[in-house]
């Protein structure tokens, strides 16, 4: 006689959600030292108010939620989901680092600075003491691991970071097997969500 499995099969989920926007002025233009005061400062402000009300998000479950050691992070963290939730901070989380490169006696708008700094680094030619583009990866790629063991015990994890490092976990995610359900772009307190399912 053959036997049926009837073990329920478990919807396990991961919420990818960046930090709301922090309270830094990026107004006018910025001259190199400028440039990397900004930076220093993005780092260590706090973030603007706003309220998360996203019908996807199991509020009442989520017990502990991993963040970055960055402000940003843990203040996003807590303004969504309160003081009583566990936040499991950890610097594999931290967003891909920025370095100023040299470019004396202009001033520039500071989007700018930013994204070629990135551009630079992406090529590896803005790399000096900070880590590689390949290093960065290889950090998001820890970084999914934790997640994806983590939901095989909890089936719900939530993540609150980074545009860009959330955006190379989803990635990895994808390569072990997640299928993005909701796709919430890059902006500020957006929510991205992968789901797995397992008997």
């Amino acid at each position: 006689m053959e036997v049926t499995s009837t073990l329920p099969i478990r919807q396990q989920r991961i919420f990818l959600i960046r930090h709301a926007r922090p309270m830094v002025s990026t107004k006018g233009l910025f001259g190199e030292a400028e440039a990397r005061q900004y930076i220093s400062d993005y780092d260590a402000a706090q973030v603007e108010e706003f309220v998360l009300e996203h019908e996807a998000i199991p509020y009442k479950e989520v017990k502990q939620v991993y963040c970055s050691t960055l402000i940003r992070s843990r203040l996003t963290a807590r303004a969504i989901f309160g003081d009583d939730v566990q936040l499991k901070e950890h610097k594999v989380f931290r967003e891909f680092e920025r370095r100023i490169f040299s470019l004396p006696l202009l001033r520039l708008p500071i989007r700018f600075w930013l994204i070629t700094a990135r551009v630079l680094w992406f090529f590896g030619l803005n790399n000096r003491d900070v880590e590689s583009f390949s290093e960065a990866r290889q950090r998001a790629r820890r970084g999914a691991e934790i997640l994806d063991s983590d939901a095989r015990h909890n089936t719900t994890t939530v993540l609150v970071a980074h545009g860009l490092l959330n955006n190379f976990i989803k990635r990895e995610l994808k390569r072990m097997g997640w299928l993005q359900t909701v796709k919430g772009g890059s902006g500020f307190v957006s929510v991205n969500v992968l789901e797995k399912h397992q008997a």
